[in-house]
């Protein structure tokens, strides 16, 4: 009777994590999933690295996929990044922008409500570009296990986030992501995204016996990258909104990805 009811217990966690990922994905990217009813995205930002890693091994994937057909690096990294853009539905990235626009003004009480205005400012525009630019140049230094470091930046940028959220006041107690703080009660919550991370450096070491000290490199440099985004922002803004979460997101990424090209030009 016992092992019936551990083995309910299981699949029922089992079929609450899965559609608690339902809820991330959907949240966190325009992946089109099969509609499922009473979906609880209160929750979402605990599964945020899964949802990198998933993106990440898209990206991956599909840069593999241009690879065997002949395609050159430099156009291989500009569709990946294109396509990175599409698969978030620019959710970060908008974050980018608002985030610069904020930042750009003198006044710290109206940096929040130029934060809050919808329309890209040139500042927005000007991070925007160099961003994009960042990940290409970067991406295009890269030439081996671009999968495993696409994954590596998607999934430590949306540590990074939770990291911020966990740590940092949020300033707008009504704003959008608002119910982000909820869900992030205690450093514990980081813990699973965390192991996550570092798993997939031990992964490369599994790969290849050689890049022991690329793999810690990358632990070493997401985990430092993660942090030190969410800080320079709270820093510069008394605490974090929904906009600086996918400014995290984005800065780690791309910061991260050049710091690799580091270890890759060795």
């Amino acid at each position: 009777m016992n092992e019936v009811t551990n083995i309910t217990d299981k699949a029922q966690w089992w079929k609450q994590y899965l559609l608690n990922m339902a809820a991330s994905v959907i949240f966190y990217t325009s992946i089109p999933l099969p509609h499922v009813e009473a979906l609880d995205f209160q929750g979402v930002a605990r599964l945020a690295p899964q949802v990198g890693l998933l993106i990440g091994g898209i990206l991956g994937l599909f840069d593999e996929g241009m690879s065997y057909l002949g395609m050159p690096i430099l156009t291989r990294s500009a569709v990946v990044v294109v396509t990175w853009i599409t698969i978030t539905g620019g959710l970060h990235l908008d974050g980018v922008m608002d985030t610069a626009d904020g930042l750009a003004v003198a006044d710290k009480e109206r940096r929040l409500e130029v934060m809050a205005d919808s329309a890209c400012g040139a500042f927005g525009a000007m991070a925007a570009i160099a961003l994009v630019l960042l990940k290409t140049a970067a991406l295009t230094d890269i030439n081996e296990y671009r999968w495993l470091v696409l994954m590596a930046a998607c999934g430590w940028g949306r540590w990074g986030q939770m990291l911020a959220i966990a740590q940092y006041p949020y300033l707008k107690p009504t704003g959008k992501g608002a119910f982000h703080k909820a869900a992030i009660r205690s450093y514990k919550d980081l813990l699973p995204g965390l192991v996550l991370m570092l798993g997939l450096s031990g992964l490369l070491i599994f790969l290849d016996k050689d890049s022991l000290g690329i793999a810690i490199g990358m632990a070493l440099a997401g985990s430092a990258i993660s942090k030190s985004v969410g800080a320079w922002l709270n820093h510069k803004l008394g605490g974090h909104t929904g906009d600086t979460y996918g400014a995290v997101v984005e800065w780690t990424e791309a910061l991260f990805l050049c710091m690799l090209t580091a270890a890759n030009g060795e």
